[in-house]
Protein backbone atom coordinates (compact mmCIF):
# COMPACT_ATOMS: atom_id res chain seq x y z
CA UNK A 1 0.00 0.00 0.00
CA UNK A 2 1.12 3.49 -0.74
CA UNK A 3 1.37 6.28 1.71
CA UNK A 4 -1.14 8.52 -0.21
CA UNK A 5 -3.70 6.45 0.03
CA UNK A 6 -4.09 7.49 3.93
CA UNK A 7 -6.97 9.41 4.92
CA UNK A 8 -7.00 10.78 8.04
CA UNK A 9 -11.11 11.78 9.67
CA UNK A 10 -9.77 14.03 12.25
CA UNK A 11 -10.07 18.20 12.06
CA UNK A 12 -7.22 17.82 15.42
CA UNK A 13 -4.10 19.69 14.42
CA UNK A 14 -2.92 17.25 17.29
CA UNK A 15 -3.60 14.60 15.20
CA UNK A 16 -2.17 15.76 12.02
CA UNK A 17 1.05 16.99 13.63
CA UNK A 18 1.45 13.33 14.61
CA UNK A 19 1.13 11.73 12.10
CA UNK A 20 3.33 14.09 9.69
CA UNK A 21 5.80 13.53 12.58
CA UNK A 22 6.37 10.23 11.07
CA UNK A 23 7.15 10.53 8.04
CA UNK A 24 3.29 9.59 6.59
CA UNK A 25 1.89 11.17 3.63
CA UNK A 26 -2.05 11.38 4.24
CA UNK A 27 -5.27 13.59 3.24
CA UNK A 28 -7.56 15.35 6.08
CA UNK A 29 -11.24 14.14 5.77
CA UNK A 30 -12.76 15.02 9.32
CA UNK A 31 -16.40 14.01 9.84
CA UNK A 32 -19.37 15.20 12.26
CA UNK A 33 -20.64 12.63 14.62
CA UNK A 34 -22.40 12.31 17.75
CA UNK A 35 -18.90 11.66 20.30
CA UNK A 36 -21.97 11.18 23.39
CA UNK A 37 -21.17 8.38 25.56
CA UNK A 38 -23.57 5.79 25.68
CA UNK A 39 -25.10 4.61 29.10
CA UNK A 40 -22.50 3.22 31.10
CA UNK A 41 -19.36 2.40 28.53
CA UNK A 42 -16.26 1.93 29.97
CA UNK A 43 -13.75 4.45 28.58
CA UNK A 44 -12.04 1.79 26.60
CA UNK A 45 -15.36 0.47 25.05
CA UNK A 46 -16.28 4.56 24.53
CA UNK A 47 -13.34 5.17 21.98
CA UNK A 48 -13.25 2.60 20.42
CA UNK A 49 -16.67 2.93 19.18
CA UNK A 50 -16.38 6.55 18.73
CA UNK A 51 -12.70 5.99 17.00
CA UNK A 52 -14.43 3.51 14.69
CA UNK A 53 -17.24 5.23 13.70
CA UNK A 54 -15.45 8.24 12.65
CA UNK A 55 -13.23 5.91 10.59
CA UNK A 56 -16.01 4.65 9.09
CA UNK A 57 -18.11 7.56 8.23
CA UNK A 58 -15.19 9.27 6.62
CA UNK A 59 -14.83 5.59 4.37
CA UNK A 60 -18.39 6.45 3.90
CA UNK A 61 -18.31 9.69 3.13
CA UNK A 62 -15.57 9.27 0.31
CA UNK A 63 -17.72 6.86 -1.57
CA UNK A 64 -15.17 4.58 -0.11
CA UNK A 65 -12.41 6.47 0.02
CA UNK A 66 -11.18 5.06 -3.21
CA UNK A 67 -9.89 2.51 -1.52
CA UNK A 68 -7.43 4.49 0.99
CA UNK A 69 -7.23 3.67 4.71
CA UNK A 70 -8.76 5.70 6.73
CA UNK A 71 -7.65 6.47 10.36
CA UNK A 72 -9.88 7.97 12.99
CA UNK A 73 -9.16 8.26 16.83
CA UNK A 74 -10.66 9.33 19.76
CA UNK A 75 -9.68 10.01 23.72
CA UNK A 76 -10.85 9.88 26.73
CA UNK A 77 -10.26 11.30 30.11
CA UNK A 78 -11.40 9.87 33.40
CA UNK A 79 -11.09 9.49 36.67
CA UNK A 80 -12.92 7.70 39.67
CA UNK A 81 -15.58 6.33 37.22
CA UNK A 82 -16.26 9.80 35.48
CA UNK A 83 -15.24 10.08 31.95
CA UNK A 84 -14.46 13.78 30.79
CA UNK A 85 -15.12 14.54 27.51
CA UNK A 86 -14.59 18.77 25.88
CA UNK A 87 -16.14 20.69 27.87
CA UNK A 88 -18.84 22.81 26.19
CA UNK A 89 -17.86 26.15 28.18
CA UNK A 90 -15.66 27.57 30.24
CA UNK A 91 -17.53 26.76 33.30
CA UNK A 92 -17.31 22.95 32.69
CA UNK A 93 -13.38 23.17 31.64
CA UNK A 94 -12.75 24.63 35.59
CA UNK A 95 -14.92 21.66 36.87
CA UNK A 96 -12.95 19.38 34.85
CA UNK A 97 -9.29 20.96 36.15
CA UNK A 98 -10.98 21.10 39.81
CA UNK A 99 -11.53 17.50 39.31
CA UNK A 100 -8.14 16.56 37.65
CA UNK A 101 -6.03 18.86 40.16
CA UNK A 102 -3.56 17.02 42.54
CA UNK A 103 -5.05 13.55 41.22
CA UNK A 104 -4.26 10.60 38.86
CA UNK A 105 -6.10 10.34 36.07
CA UNK A 106 -6.61 7.71 32.94
CA UNK A 107 -6.22 8.66 29.12
CA UNK A 108 -7.66 6.03 26.68
CA UNK A 109 -7.12 6.84 22.87
CA UNK A 110 -8.14 4.45 20.69
CA UNK A 111 -7.06 4.53 16.99
CA UNK A 112 -9.02 2.93 14.10
CA UNK A 113 -8.12 1.80 10.94
CA UNK A 114 -10.71 0.40 7.92
CA UNK A 115 -10.17 -0.18 4.62
CA UNK A 116 -12.96 -1.99 2.30
CA UNK A 117 -14.50 -4.31 4.51
CA UNK A 118 -11.37 -4.59 7.02
CA UNK A 119 -11.67 -2.70 9.81
CA UNK A 120 -9.27 -3.06 12.93
CA UNK A 121 -8.50 -0.92 16.05
CA UNK A 122 -6.17 -0.52 19.13
CA UNK A 123 -6.27 1.22 22.36
CA UNK A 124 -3.46 2.93 24.21
CA UNK A 125 -3.76 3.59 28.10
CA UNK A 126 -2.13 6.02 29.98
CA UNK A 127 -1.72 7.79 33.74
CA UNK A 128 -1.27 11.53 34.54
CA UNK A 129 -0.80 12.52 37.57
CA UNK A 130 -1.25 16.30 38.33
CA UNK A 131 -0.10 18.37 40.75
CA UNK A 132 -2.17 20.45 42.96
CA UNK A 133 -3.67 23.75 40.83
CA UNK A 134 -4.23 26.96 42.30
CA UNK A 135 -7.78 28.39 41.08
CA UNK A 136 -5.55 31.35 39.76
CA UNK A 137 -4.02 29.00 37.91
CA UNK A 138 -7.14 27.48 36.26
CA UNK A 139 -8.87 30.65 35.17
CA UNK A 140 -5.33 31.71 33.62
CA UNK A 141 -5.29 28.33 31.73
CA UNK A 142 -9.32 28.38 30.75
CA UNK A 143 -8.76 32.39 29.71
CA UNK A 144 -6.62 31.29 27.33
CA UNK A 145 -8.91 29.07 25.44
CA UNK A 146 -6.65 26.31 24.83
CA UNK A 147 -9.25 23.94 27.44
CA UNK A 148 -12.76 23.83 25.10
CA UNK A 149 -11.42 21.61 22.09
CA UNK A 150 -9.59 19.01 24.58
CA UNK A 151 -10.91 15.92 26.17
CA UNK A 152 -10.24 16.54 29.79
CA UNK A 153 -10.18 20.36 29.06
CA UNK A 154 -5.99 20.42 28.86
CA UNK A 155 -3.66 19.42 25.86
CA UNK A 156 -0.32 18.05 27.76
CA UNK A 157 1.64 19.49 24.61
CA UNK A 158 0.62 23.29 25.77
CA UNK A 159 0.43 25.10 28.71
CA UNK A 160 -1.08 22.77 30.50
CA UNK A 161 2.47 20.46 30.34
CA UNK A 162 3.60 22.59 33.46
CA UNK A 163 0.57 20.96 35.72
CA UNK A 164 2.07 17.23 34.94
CA UNK A 165 4.01 15.87 37.51
CA UNK A 166 4.19 12.39 36.28
CA UNK A 167 2.91 10.37 33.17
CA UNK A 168 3.03 6.51 32.50
CA UNK A 169 2.65 5.54 28.83
CA UNK A 170 1.63 6.76 25.88
CA UNK A 171 2.93 10.93 25.38
CA UNK A 172 1.32 10.57 22.02
CA UNK A 173 -1.43 9.06 23.08
CA UNK A 174 -1.97 11.43 25.79
CA UNK A 175 -2.11 13.81 22.93
CA UNK A 176 -4.21 11.76 20.63
CA UNK A 177 -2.86 9.86 18.54
CA UNK A 178 -0.79 6.81 20.03
CA UNK A 179 1.86 6.72 17.48
CA UNK A 180 3.23 3.04 18.35
CA UNK A 181 -0.52 1.87 18.14
CA UNK A 182 -0.90 3.61 14.50
CA UNK A 183 2.32 2.18 13.25
CA UNK A 184 1.09 -1.27 13.98
CA UNK A 185 -2.10 -0.30 12.58
CA UNK A 186 -0.64 0.97 9.15
CA UNK A 187 2.24 -2.05 9.57
CA UNK A 188 -1.19 -4.74 9.86
CA UNK A 189 -2.65 -2.57 6.81
CA UNK A 190 0.54 -3.57 4.52
CA UNK A 191 2.69 0.19 5.17
CA UNK A 192 6.02 0.26 7.13
CA UNK A 193 6.22 3.58 8.59
CA UNK A 194 10.45 3.67 8.12
CA UNK A 195 9.78 2.77 4.01
CA UNK A 196 6.52 5.25 3.89
CA UNK A 197 8.51 8.11 5.65
CA UNK A 198 10.28 10.66 2.74
CA UNK A 199 14.42 10.30 2.99
CA UNK A 200 15.55 13.57 4.81
CA UNK A 201 18.92 14.73 4.50
CA UNK A 202 21.73 14.16 7.79
CA UNK A 203 22.13 17.34 9.81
Amino acid sequence: MNQELIVLASASPRRRQLLGQIGVAFQVRPVGIDESRLGQETPVDFVRRVALSKATDAWREADGAEGRLVIGADTAVSIGGTVFGKPRDGIEARDMLRALSGQTHDVTTAVAAVQESERAVRVSSSKVTFRALTATEIDAYVMTGDPLDKAGAYGIQGLAAVFVERLEGSYSGVMGLPLFETAGLLHQFGLDVFHAAAPRTPA
